[in-house]
């Protein structure tokens, strides 16, 4: 199954990717950008995306909401991945020869104490964590490391200086499952993920809420997301659990009373996190 991620091979994303499929059942095509990988989704170059949303260290990845709602796209499933960073280099580097480290600045900030203790070691931004680190391999890049997984230093034969360096080590982070396609919603509970903007009515947000209280139902997330342009205004992602079908539907048409451009984004099986020490 063509598979579209964020990044090249061996980073977060493909690691995701495969524990959430497997490594036989996937083909993975490597997209620079996340509007890269809703493109090769929604043109047919791949049959599934997966995409980073939100995690525990730095919070959530808001232009991915968006661009969710932009492009159409179905969540059918996710994933919580715990992400392990590590500090990697040519095989005859040491942590006192390094200068520079590049990496995605999402992993930047995920390892910001270490680099605060490395004061000797200047960081700089790249659009990914396996490519920073491909790139010191196949330029035989003298002093400088990359922030990426044990798989990537395995991969591309770099030595480990510095082994779980994220500044908590309860890093997880939620990766969606997406597709152009709905999913069939059966019996059993699922998760589900609500795109909405309110009605500029007093309350109209409280409104909300009460109605999934009513309902006795159990919110997981509720995001606001910034409409580019229009200052003070925001869209809304709620992430909540139901029963059955009859149970959205009869939630979804009382929404309808507060809510303007509401939609279903997907009903999927939620995802556990396993804590790993």
């Amino acid at each position: 199954m063509k598979t579209a991620i964020q990044g090249g091979k061996t980073s977060f994303h493909h690691e995701a990717t495969e524990s959430f499929f497997g490594k036989e059942n996937i083909e993975i095509i490597e997209c620079r950008t996340f509007r890269k990988l809703c493109t090769t989704l929604v043109e047919g170059d791949s049959e599934i995306a997966v995409m980073a949303i939100e995690n525990t260290l730095a919070g959530s990845i808001l232009p991915n909401y968006s661009l969710i709602n932009e492009y159409g796209l179905k969540i059918i499933g996710e994933i919580y991945h715990h992400i392990k960073h590590n500090l990697i280099a040519l095989p005859n580097e040491t942590l006192s020869t390094i200068t520079t480290v590049k990496s995605h600045p999402m992993a930047l900030s995920q390892c910001s104490k270490f680099l605060e203790e490395q004061p000797h070691i200047k960081g700089f931004e790249h659009f990914d964590t396996a490519e920073s680190a491909r790139e010191i391999k196949e330029y035989n890049i003298a002093g400088q490391a990359a922030i990426a997984s044990k798989m990537c230093a395995e991969y591309y034969g770099l030595k480990i200086l510095g082994e779980g360096i994220q500044n908590l080590d309860k890093n997880y982070t939620r990766f969606l499952i997406l597709s152009t396609k709905e999913k069939e919603i059966y019996g059993e509970e699922k998760k589900v993920s609500i795109f909405f903007t309110l009605k500029h009515k007093p309350g109209s947000l409280a409104r909300v809420l009460a109605t999934l209280h009513y309902h006795e139902l159990n919110m997981s997330l509720i995001q606001s997301i910034p409409i580019p342009g229009k200052m003070h205004e925001y869209n809304f992602h709620i992430d909540f659990t139901i029963q059955n079908k009859d149970q959205l539907e009869t939630v979804m048409h009382e929404l309808g009373n507060y809510c303007l451009d509401l939609k279903v984004l997907g009903a999927y099986k939620p995802g556990t996190i396993k804590y790993e020490y």
